[in-house]
């Protein structure tokens, strides 16, 4: 164990602070310190802070990488559990896409109204300062 944050930080290319932070909130453990106070990792820190920050890549949430890392913890375990985890991001990224795709419309229709004339007459304007101009509720 004597990997310091800095060095930490340069392997998995996640900021100090961010490590700081993974570590109040228990993703990461707490690591032993050294005789001047400085926080000391090892290989397995690496490994953890890598799945860590592929899993915020892939966008999930704290409390399910937490629940991710707890079951990895226990090889032998079904992963029936990790399937029901991904299953759910996967059933909120399809959300996310949908209304995605109906801002992108909302957009597209308000930009193709808008008559490239004056400010006071513009459509974009219009619709953004009104909601219910808008064909699309959900966004």
């Amino acid at each position: 164990m004597d990997i310091a944050i800095g060095e930490l930080s340069r392997r998995t290319g996640v900021k100090v602070p961010t490590i700081r932070y993974y570590e109040q909130v228990g993703l990461m453990p707490v690591p032993p310190r050294s005789a001047g106070s400085q926080r000391r990792y090892g290989e397995a820190d690496v490994a953890r802070l890598n799945f860590i920050r592929h899993s915020r890549e892939l966008g999930f949430e704290v409390d399910a990488i937490r629940e991710l890392l707890t079951m990895n913890a226990h090889p032998d375990r079904s992963c029936a559990d990790v399937d029901l985890i991904a299953r759910r991001h996967l059933s909120e990224v399809d959300r996310r896409i949908e209304r995605l795709m109906a801002l992108r419309g909302e957009l597209d229709r308000m930009i193709s109204e808008c008559g490239q004339g004056r400010v006071g007459e513009c459509r974009v304007i219009e619709t953004l300062s009104d909601h219910g101009k808008c064909s699309h509720g959900s966004h």
